[in-house]
């Protein structure tokens, strides 16, 4: 895979930054290119040779998001519980300005985010249901899983929300014990 040019590296994370920064003064709806050209100090036709449009923009940022964790996916199910979630409470830790915003702007944005990230962990949960113990075996795996994926997500939005009142290791521990008991 060839090497992104910086300049065009730098371009995107200051177009990234830019809106994440405007969508915690207002709706990502209210949200204008030429809000972000402004915030990123670029000119508006820059915008354009990289996005389509701010949908697009954010659909992106979103997806790199979600890419990342599922690169974490690729090992952490070969861990246990406790160990598998501090690399992603440390992750959350290190993006908070980016979660916090996704987590609490208004608008379809930070909602469709909201989605993908429940069903992304909703996905990452399914291999994880145990069915050989017995303790799921009146449970049915859709209404395990949306209650797993909703209980995590609400937790790493509590956590963020109230400024991470307890370290990425503290965290991993407890929602990894209630995701073991569950699943």
């Amino acid at each position: 895979m060839a090497k992104m040019d910086r300049r065009i590296q730098k371009t995107q994370e200051a177009l990234k930054n830019a809106v994440i920064e405007l969508m915690g003064e207002k709706d990502f709806d209210n949200i204008t290119i030429q809000d972000i050209a402004d915030r990123a100090n670029l000119n508006r036709g820059t915008i354009y040779l990289h996005y389509q449009d701010k949908y697009d923009l954010l659909d992106k940022l979103i997806e790199s998001q979600i890419n990342e964790l599922e690169e974490m996916d690729k090992w952490a199910c070969d861990e246990d519980w406790m160990d598998a979630f501090i690399p992603y409470f440390e992750y959350f830790k290190q993006n908070h300005l980016f979660f916090s915003t996704m987590l609490t702007s208004k608008g379809a944005g930070p909602s469709y985010f909201r989605t993908r990230l429940l069903a992304h962990c909703i996905t990452g949960f399914k291999s994880e249901i145990d069915k050989e113990s017995g303790k799921n075996s009146n449970l049915k795996d859709d209404v395990i899983l949306q209650y797993a994926g909703t209980a995590y997500v609400g937790v790493i939005e509590w956590w963020i929300l109230n400024g991470m009142p307890y370290p990425p290791q503290e965290m991993a521990k407890q929602v990894g014990a209630l995701l073991e008991r569950s699943l």
